[in-house]
């Protein structure tokens, strides 16, 4: 079973997550910040994980602490449910379409963490989100993960480009998690 649960706690947040690969897209977020619980849930139901998150954070402060945080642990708590990785496909993209915007995402398995990051937005926030703060958490997610994501989004609307971006990187990761055959998906042998 692809499923794992992990916490995370600092004196800036205290966080915990549960995540099936495997799952059917259900979802229970409680960040404290909804326009992203609203984003996590989006994740999980495009990409068909199971995903439970609870996140108290410094949110007074601002927001930035607790989205950075969870992009760490759900990265963390991916990679430790993809396990060896043996028979994943390991590599996929994902272009998805919201009414005036465009996001693509490609992202590589591979072990080792990068992101490339093209997003640029209008407004300083959507909802009670920040929007630089998107960039902090594929960022966080990437790192923890040890994966390869190369995300670009167009578009008008901050909204529907944040949104955009989310359910574009939750099909690519779905399909690159796959499993397809019984070998590790590398010439080394080993991600």
């Amino acid at each position: 079973m692809r499923k794992q649960k992990m916490n995370r706690k600092t004196s800036e947040t205290d966080i915990k997550i549960v995540l099936d690969l495997d799952g059917e897209g259900k979802f229970n977020v409680e960040t404290g910040i909804e326009f992203f619980d609203h984003m996590l849930d989006s994740f999980a139901k495009h990409g068909r994980f199971d995903l439970e998150v609870e996140a108290k954070g410094d949110i007074g402060v601002d927001d930035h602490h607790t989205v950075e945080d969870v992009g760490i642990l759900l990265g963390e708590v991916f990679n430790k449910a993809i396990g060896d990785k043996k028979g994943i496909k390991r590599m996929a993209h994902a272009i998805v379409p919201m009414d005036d915007a465009l996001a693509t995402v490609a992202l590589d398995i591979s072990g080792r963490n990068y992101s490339v990051l093209n997003f640029k937005f209008k407004k300083a926030k959507v909802g009670d989100l920040s929007t630089e703060n998107i960039v902090h958490f594929f960022a966080s997610f990437a790192n923890s993960a040890k994966i390869n994501i190369n995300a670009n989004v167009e578009g008008e609307n901050d909204h529907h480009k944040i949104e955009a971006l989310f359910k574009s990187f939750a099909r690519a990761l779905k399909e690159a998690s796959m499993i397809e055959h019984d070998s590790i998906p590398s010439t080394k042998g080993i991600l």
